[in-house]
């Protein structure tokens, strides 16, 4: 049917509106619906006169939006992650609608044969009255753990839906959370344990295979856990205290049922020693027992029985590190850590600053030398091990990425399959923190971008399962982070044709191949056809490139079309010590961290020329190289004002490359950052300071700021 030219219009109009509702809704549930109601209803309206089949998809949403049944009206979680599957879906819909062609495939998910929501649910509350805030903190942490435990091990089990250790290993983390929940006596999630403890008791027993819809329920309930007690540590902290949040808490128990109702029973159990102990004694309430406080809006079955005692076995092997047998731990405030290495730190300058004073080193007290040595050796180890201690694993963030991948390839109908190396590899705790959402979106932009569909996979001759590589190694004094895919690759012909239809470099730019993939990293580049909720909006990769450059570190890409492409993050160890090279410029000292450092060299006569509009360069390997005299540029007075009797350093930040014209090099130096708070206005080329031997304070140079300083069109003139 002809599509009226108003309708096409005022359809456009009102999906613009229903994407900025979206936008703006909560995506933990809670928003109020009817003004996306009262749109979506609109919408209807607008479309099924001339095309019944569109309208019946719009007037679907409205049914998404109702929500479960409740005092209050709200949009759920799962409705938004649905809407935000449509609302572009339907834009291409209505386009062609406009155009006679044929509506465009349903995704699947939107389509109806998705399985009832998970999400939205029952209001819950999380603290219960007269609760022990040191208590409730505790199993805070210890449910932290525990959520990891099951998050890692059912992935697992999807591969391998019968490995007994697996199994054990989850069984007893379900079983632990349902305990420690039930003595703090909060009602919601310890019957959701329970319940999920039950499907996994099945299939421990071998009544009940994990196929894809039991995995579904098991992580939709470890989802729920995580709401939980990430809204009980805010208000622990004082963040709206007593107030509810929705969880599925119904919609998971009928699900489990159902799973349970279905298995068969008559299935020999499997043999004790497939089963493992659960690790604490204590037996667990039944949920019968504890009256939910109100307004928990769950029901508990009347008499859920006690479970059994487990039969005693070996603990289950798992991939997560645990402290070995007798050894100890203790929790310690962050704040006190980083104040104790912040001492350590003063104690090292303290340290080089005795060492290196005139008197002392021009001592000959052989007793003043040996305890000078030891002084110096105790430091070393002290600062070592003070290091040691803000050191993490980075299993945890690899871990979350295994999630990541299969709720992204289960979007996108991929088969994708993740390979995890390094998980052990240590960096600073800090550095975890921020490395975490740069891989994230890497790790999707892999996934969304990188593998192709299995149709595509098979016509070009590779398995239908794509392959992301998660790696991390230590390299010198840094850790080397690399995301590696088996798809398509980048294509530099399509990257170089959207850089100059967005702006982002002209038609006659000269660009060598490793410059043109470093375009994906431009602000708004986005090669993608179509705006999802995964990718398309031009915002992300020049993000993950200004994150790990604000940690010192760098990011490289090779791709190789039709087989894959690799990132490689370099990142220090540790924010607190860098290694730096000392330089000097005129009567000051400066330190530029090593990582930036290619190489250095005195300028043969010759080396240096002016290019009108580019400024100096320096010839280096066969480059053009943009000189930066950083005596007049810091405005330090005599530095040196001839290339040929000074030293250039070549440092680099991305594809950008740059020679810093120096005094000096006056050696290699591990250094203790100081921040430079508001000393410094922003952009000042300052990365910190630090206090070197001899007393004196030198200025950490930000290489990044300084490569990209725009070359002055009238530079001073070479000597």
């Amino acid at each position: 049917m002809t599509a009226d030219p108003t309708a096409v219009a005022t359809a456009r109009n009102l999906l613009e509106q229903i994407a900025l509702e979206l936008a703006f809704a909560d995506p933990q549930g809670g928003s109020d619906p009817a003004t996306l109601r009262e749109l979506v209803g609109t919408l209807a309206a607008a479309v099924e006169a001339g095309d019944p089949a569109l309208g019946d998809s719009v007037r679907q949403v409205l049914g998404w939006l109702s929500g479960p049944a409740g005092d209050a009206p709200r949009i759920t979680p799962e409705a938004i992650e649905r809407c935000n599957a449509w609302q572009p879906w339907m834009v291409e819909a209505v386009t062609a609608w406009e155009r006679r062609q044929p509506l465009p495939a349903v995704p699947e998910t939107i389509a109806a044969r998705r399985p009832a929501p998970l999400t939205g649910g029952e209001p819950v509350q999380v603290l219960s009255k007269g609760h022990d805030p040191e208590i409730m903190r505790m199993f805070c942490e210890e449910a932290a753990d525990l959520l990891r435990d099951i998050e890692q091990g059912v992935l697992v089990l999807e591969a391998r839906p019968d490995d007994p250790d697996t199994l054990a290993t989850v069984f007893r983390a379900f079983h632990t959370f349902k305990g420690n929940a039930g003595l703090l006596k909060l009602a919601a999630p310890q019957l959701l344990a329970h319940e999920l403890e039950s499907l996994l008791d099945a299939a421990r027993r071998g009544t009940l295979l994990l196929d894809r819809d039991a995995i579904d329920v098991i992580l939709a309930g470890a989802d729920a856990f995580s709401r939980f007690v990430a809204e009980a540590a805010a208000q622990l902290d004082g963040v709206e205290t007593g107030r509810t949040i929705l969880l599925p808490v119904n919609g998971i128990v009928e699900r489990v049922r159902g799973l349970l109702a279905r298995a068969p029973q008559a299935k020999a159990p499997r043999p004790p020693a497939a089963v493992a102990a659960p690790p604490r004694s204590e037996p667990s309430p039944t949920p019968a027992a504890i009256a939910p406080p109100p307004p928990v809006a769950v029901e508990a079955p009347p008499s859920l029985p006690a479970p059994a005692p487990e039969p005693a076995a070996p603990p289950a092997k798992t991939s997560a590190a645990r402290p070995a047998a007798g050894a100890t731990s203790v929790r310690v405030d962050t704040a006190k850590l980083d104040g104790l290495i912040d001492l350590v730190g003063e104690l090292v300058i303290a340290q080089s600053m005795v060492v290196q004073r005139g008197g002392v080193t021009a001592a000959t007290d052989e007793h003043l030398t040996r305890a000078l040595s030891q002084l110096r050796g105790i430091t070393k180890d002290l600062q070592r091990t003070t290091m040691s201690l803000r050191m993490v694993p980075i299993r945890g963030v690899f871990q979350k990425m295994a999630r990541l991948v299969r709720d992204v390839g289960s979007q996108l109908g991929k088969e994708i399959r993740l390979v995890l190396d390094g998980e052990e590899t240590e960096l600073d705790r800090t550095v975890i923190e921020e490395i975490a959402d740069p891989l994230v979106h890497m790790i999707r932009n892999s996934a969304d971008h990188g593998i192709e569909p299995a149709a595509d996979r098979a016509a070009a001759g590779k398995p239908a399962a794509g392959t992301i590589t998660l790696q991390a190694f230590h390299q010198g004094g840094f850790v080397v982070v690399r995301i590696a895919d088996d798809g398509r690759g980048l294509d530099p012909a399509r990257i170089r044709a959207t850089a100059e239809a967005r702006g982002i470099v002209s038609r006659s730019t000269p660009l060598e191949p490793r410059e043109v993939l470093e375009l994906i990293f431009a602000p708004g580049f986005s090669t993608a056809a179509a705006v999802t909720d995964l990718s398309g909006r031009g915002v992300g990769m020049d993000v993950v490139r200004r994150n790990i450059e604000k940690l010192r570190g760098k990011i490289e890409i090779e791709s190789v079309p039709g087989r894959g492409t690799t990132f490689t993050v370099s990142i220090p160890l540790t924010l607190a010590i860098i290694e730096g090279l000392l330089v000097a410029v005129g009567d000051q000292r400066y330190v530029i961290p090593t990582l930036s450092v290619v190489e250095s060299f005195r300028p043969e006569p010759g080396r240096v020329s002016v290019v009108h509009g580019r400024g100096e360069l320096v010839e280096v390997r066969g480059r053009q190289v943009p000189l930066l005299r950083l005596g007049p540029h810091l405005g330090v007075a005599d530095a040196v004002t001839d290339p040929t009797g000074g030293i250039v350093v070549v440092v680099e930040s991305g594809s950008d490359s740059r020679c810093l014209l120096v005094d000096d090099l006056l050696g290699r130096q591990e250094v203790v950052i100081k921040s430079l708070g508001d000393m410094f206005p922003p952009r000042a080329g300052f990365a910190g300071a630090a206090i070197l031997g001899d007393g004196r304070v030198g200025l950490i140079l930000d290489t990044t700021a300084l490569v990209r300083i725009k070359p002055k069109t009238t530079p001073e003139a070479a000597a």
